[in-house]
């Protein structure tokens, strides 16, 4: 049986563009106004117990020390370290929280002020990228490399600026590395050039020093 297209879900769609816009603007107008932030990604399922937990409040903290906000999902794990890491050091702690069915309110860290809620996972990923001015990646599932690699293809097909990338866990991302090197660089889908995007460590104190010494010879600034 052919279907028919109604034309109430057109005009239906039509005010789905208006309530996407609404979002973009507000979304703009709340960052613009917090300043310089890294994205920080990572599990909201890791626990305060798991080492990368510690080590991403232990980053955060020493990049809200350098004067360097924190910008992060709003979420538990991960998120919340890093949120926490932020606020102890009296530093810009803040968030952009998806509305899911099975997740809570933003951790307690984010300062309400600097919290930004919304329905679509497509603007939050613009916002994270338009504003972020580096982004640290901790161990995390689909929704990480998800952020991951939409950063990494917006800076190979140079829709964005270069800006750092670290990647948080040696043993958790040297596997996923070594695949890209073996498999996907031998058949020629990315190149060597593109391994010089990020960089793999253990150490906040050599994230930090990655990203700011990349500041010392760039502005910071808003990617797009």
């Amino acid at each position: 049986m052919k279907k028919t297209w109604s034309p109430y879900l057109s005009e239906k769609h039509s005010w789905l563009l208006f309530k996407i816009m609404g979002e973009f603007v507000d979304g703009f107008e709340t960052l613009e106004k917090i300043g310089p932030c890294i994205s920080i990604f990572g599990s909201a399922r890791l626990k305060p117990t798991n080492k990368y937990y510690q080590l991403a409040l232990d980053t955060a903290s020493s990049l809200a020390k350098e004067g360097f906000g924190i910008l992060t999902g709003a979420g538990l794990g991960i998120m919340e370290a890093a949120n926490k890491g932020a606020y102890e050091a009296s530093g810009t702690s803040a968030g952009v929280q998806i509305y899911l069915p099975f997740e809570s309110d933003a951790n307690q860290y984010i300062e309400k002020d600097k919290l930004f809620k919304n329905k679509y996972f497509f603007i939050r990923k613009v916002l994270f990228v338009k504003y972020a001015q580096a982004f640290i990646v901790f161990p995390g599932g689909f929704g990480t490399f998800d952020e991951l690699f939409e950063c990494l293809t917006l800076i190979q097909t140079q829709k964005m600026k270069k800006i750092p990338i670290v990647l948080m866990g040696v043993d958790f991302w040297t596997p996923l590395i070594d695949w890209l090197k073996s498999t996907v660089l031998e058949e020629g889908c990315v190149s060597l050039l593109d391994f010089e995007s990020f960089i793999l460590t253990d150490d906040s104190s050599q994230a930090l020093q990655y990203i700011k010494t990349f500041y010392e010879s760039h502005n910071l600034k808003p990617n797009f």
